[in-house]
């Protein structure tokens, strides 16, 4: 080998792989940029050129980091389009605090340029006084649109619903449908579905812009429209028809009033934030709250939301102190079994949530037949019962021999003791699974969002039937059967 092949052979063994490379790529901060960018001393324009850049949802994410002086500075030097895309991106009621730092007729520009239902949503954050002059400020349009979202309540479906859509009547050509779309998509940028209205002005159905688009000369507009495309009622309440909506893969889905005229569209992007604020709702139900925490939130209203869960808990917590008073007699002749209490009340309160969370899962995924709830109970039922039977097997041989080596108690003693342990435990968990399906089933029934079992609910329920279960089985066997003491 020549010296020259020899260099390049050692060059390349000392090359590091990109496996061993200690550089690694540096993620962009871009909070860190939009600020000096505020900061620095560019004019208005040049600013704005500079921040057209970035994402709205980047700007509007340092709004908090900035104070009050340089977001007007920014308000100042960012025009309308740009300002009512970025408070969008906003937690409503810090949008109400930006758009009540600006000059009062800005403000007003703004909200006409947002989306309907998100400038509903912001509205409802302002002060009454303040709120009635932005009114009196907002483009007929804009108000026409805003007044149409807000007479739906927040729980209503129209409440989330957008005017930002394209339509188009039956009797037109698909030529005529093709200028009819270019002359709305200037006011109206949800485009990739159009809806298709009849000579009556009813919902007749939906069209794909790229269906209009590859249209041949010819071809009827009729041929191209989907007349079973999916809608909703602007009175439906939210959690009635996010189930249906969540299974259509659509972009815009129309909202129809009472006579089947379209009212609006809900977008992807609604149908997300609706998801995911019914979430956060379940959530906090099954962490015992009313509704749903943030960390700006004051002490009082934290305590307002937590409390009348606690004092319904508290109610049952003494119920089954109460109930362990019964069993005074029992516990005073063997003060042993006390040792084993929270095994027994700690496995029931596992299996009940654990019930709780796929019962929950399930009613909210499907509409289930009484016929189809019944085998749901009795499946869930088994799960419980062989998960206890395997449970309480290992228990018994565990307690024994733990009773016989470590206590010094005799093998009979043992073996009567961990048998109770082992059968209550079985037992228990067999309960609570059914106490954790059939509690959830009984709120859906009767309207009430299951979700309000909340898991310390389950907890407590099934705390009282293990408390009773356990202490019960070892009154019967150990007491009056076996004639037990000490």
């Amino acid at each position: 080998m020549n010296t020259e092949n020899k260099e390049n052979v050692e060059n390349t063994e000392n090359m590091e792989s990109p496996e061993s490379a200690e550089a690694v790529a540096v993620k962009p901060d871009y909070a860190r940029e939009v600020i000096e960018i505020i900061r620095s001393n560019l004019s208005p324009r040049v600013m704005q050129e500079r921040l057209e850049d970035y994402h709205e949802n980047d700007i509007a994410e340092v709004l908090g980091e900035l104070t009050a002086p340089e977001r007007k500075k920014l308000y100042r030097a960012l025009n309308i389009s740009m300002l009512s895309d970025i408070l969008e991106y906003t937690d409503e009621e810090e949008a109400g605090t930006y758009l009540d730092e600006m000059d009062i007729r800005k403000a007003a520009s703004i909200i006409s340029d947002m989306e309907s239902d998100t400038a509903v949503d912001i509205l409802r954050t302002i002060p009454k006084d303040r709120r009635a002059l932005l009114l009196d400020l907002i483009d007929d349009d804009s108000k026409r649109d805003i007044r149409l979202i807000a007479s739906f309540s927040e729980d209503e479906i129209g409440s989330k619903m957008t005017t930002n859509y394209i339509a188009v009547s039956r009797n037109l050509s698909v030529k005529e449908a093709m200028h009819a779309l270019i002359a709305q998509a200037a006011e109206n940028d949800n485009i990739s579905t159009l809806f298709v209205t009849d000579e009556n002005d009813v919902f007749y159905g939906a069209l794909d812009l790229k269906e209009l688009i590859i249209a041949r000369q010819g071809t009827r507009l009729d041929d191209l429209i989907s007349i079973s495309f999916p809608y909703v009622y602007g009175n439906e309440s939210i959690d009635s028809c996010i189930e249906r909506l969540k299974d259509y893969s659509e972009d815009l889905i129309p909202v129809l009033d009472n006579n089947n005229r379209l009212l609006g569209v809900i977008t992807s992007q609604s149908l997300i934030e609706v998801v995911d604020e019914a979430m956060g709702e379940d959530y906090a139900r099954l962490a015992g709250l009313t509704a749903e925490e943030d960390l700006k939130e004051p002490l009082t209203d934290s305590m307002r939301k937590r409390l009348p869960w606690l004092i319904i808990l508290l109610g049952l917590g003494l119920v089954v102190s109460s109930v362990v008073s019964t069993f005074e007699q029992v516990v005073s002749q063997l003060p042993l079994i006390m040792a084993f209490q929270s095994l027994i009340l700690d496995m029931a309160g596992n299996v009940g949530t654990q019930s709780l969370a796929v019962t929950i899962r399930v009613l909210m995924d499907e509409e289930l037949s009484p016929w189809q709830k019944a085998r749901f109970v009795l499946k869930e039922m088994r799960v419980g019962l062989s998960n206890g039977v395997v449970l309480g097997a290992l228990s018994f041989v565990v307690v024994t021999v733990f009773l016989y080596l470590a206590k010094g108690r005799t093998v009979m003693f043992s073996l009567a003791v961990s048998g109770c342990i082992g059968v209550s435990l079985m037992l228990a968990m067999l309960v609570s699974s059914a106490v954790g399906t059939l509690i959830p089933m009984f709120f859906k029934k009767i309207n009430v969002d299951p979700a309000v079992a909340s898991g310390p609910l389950i907890t407590t329920v099934n705390d009282l039937v293990a408390v009773t279960t356990y202490y019960g089985m070892s009154w019967l066997m150990l007491i009056q059967v076996l004639h037990l003491a000490g």
